[in-house]
């Protein structure tokens, strides 16, 4: 099977590529910058910077998108944010359609920030979509990825929640920055610590992305998260007595919107989501409780 990668020098992608590689897959990796990323793409994979470039392929997983925690958020970066996904998907969806054998699949992120602030309610791929900028960034991703079906490709969103995974060439994720507080005894809830974080292992996500791929019958979205989402106090609890720390230094949520600005609303209110349409297809974590996925990622 070949398949066609964007943000395949990413925290997620570099892991996917080397999955698929280390079972005899072929892969591209669809980069802007080949001579910076060159380290990031795994040994074995063809990267190019031009869609024109790529041999046919059976499978597009699109992991494209600036990082929504790089930079304080406004008016600028937010549509920076906005062109990094949904350009690139609709660029995909164009090359798509004039190929003369289309992809089988598009597997296309997007994140559970399309169902907007919640509180304790779960949610599963059937709640419809917030009215937040995260949520309308999200619906209109998934809008542009759902295109490709009219080309007769199958299209599978992925909603990821928070990804926990070890540090390597494309970073630690989520995880990373939160550590060295912890690691002092600094750490501890972010607000009340009483709103939900669905997170899910990384060796998880890769795992649902080649399910995804490779089972004819999967389509539409599916909530890239573990089966039991914690409380964001539940979350620091647990991270501290993996690293043997004291976790009970709160940040308050004024302090937090002065750090990061709107970004903020996002951490504090948090979503408390369910990976329903996976586990009714036969997926199974090998990550399913927190503990046991930081501990897994903290000993890597």
């Amino acid at each position: 099977m070949h398949v066609l990668i964007t943000g395949g020098t990413g925290f997620i992608g570099r892991e996917l590529a080397s999955s698929l590689l280390a079972d005899g897959h072929s892969v591209t990796v669809l980069t802007r910058e080949i001579t910076s990323s060159g380290n990031r793409v795994p040994s074995g994979a063809k990267a190019i910077r031009d869609l024109a470039r790529a041999d046919a392929v059976d499978a597009v997983v699109n992991l494209a998108g600036a990082n929504l925690g790089a930079a304080r958020w406004n008016p600028v970066t937010k549509m920076g944010f906005r062109t990094s996904r949904i350009d690139t998907t609709r660029r995909l969806v164009d090359w798509m359609s004039r190929l003369a054998v289309k992809p089988k699949v598009l597997v296309s992120g997007s994140a559970i920030g399309w169902y907007g602030p919640h509180g304790d309610d779960k949610l599963t791929e059937t709640a419809p979509a917030g009215s937040d900028f995260s949520a309308t960034l999200c619906r209109d991703w998934e809008a542009e990825a759902q295109k490709a079906s009219t080309l007769g490709v199958r299209v599978c969103t992925l909603r990821t929640g928070i990804v926990l995974g070890p540090d390597g060439p494309a970073g630690g994720g989520a995880l990373a920055q939160m550590l060295p507080a912890f690691r002092l005894g600094g750490g501890g809830p972010m607000g009340s610590g009483q709103q939900w974080m669905s997170w899910v292992h990384r060796a998880d996500l890769i795992a649902l992305i080649r399910f995804l791929i490779e089972r004819e019958m999967a389509s539409g979205p599916y909530n890239g998260t573990a089966p039991e989402p914690v409380t964001n106090a539940e979350f620091a609890k647990t991270l501290g007595r993996v690293l043997k720390r004291p976790a009970i230094l709160p940040m308050p949520g004024f302090a937090l919107k002065m750090i990061v600005g709107e970004m903020a609303e996002i951490l504090l209110s948090g979503q408390r989501v369910i990976p329903q349409a996976a586990l009714d297809q036969g997926f199974r974590f090998r990550f399913p409780t927190l503990e046991a996925a930081l501990r897994d990622v903290l000993a890597a």
